[in-house]
């Protein structure tokens, strides 16, 4: 049985939020589902390797230099994980 992006993507959305929340110690009010690097502060070159490093561990996936560089936002982030875990089963 094969798994479409969107429907491995609802698995890991849920979770990926809290890593932000948590990685750019975010409000709960903010609209993690649409937010873009550096659209706050927190989420500036330092926030940006906390994150990826939060990531790395809560889902057990290695990014590359690219994907580190290219993950400009939530979304990319959400497509990004599901990759890795797709390649890593």
């Amino acid at each position: 049985m094969t798994v479409s992006n969107a429907q491995a993507a609802r698995p890991v959305a849920p979770k990926l939020r809290e890593v932000f929340i948590e990685a750019l110690d975010l409000d709960g009010d903010v609209d993690v589902e649409n937010l873009k690097y550096r659209d706050l502060e927190a989420w500036d070159s330092v926030g940006h390797m906390a994150l990826v490093a939060a990531i790395e561990d809560e889902f057990d996936v290695e990014f590359d230099t690219d994907q580190v560089i290219d993950m400009s936002s939530f979304k990319v982030a959400v497509d990004m994980v599901t990759e890795l875990q797709a390649k890593n089963d």
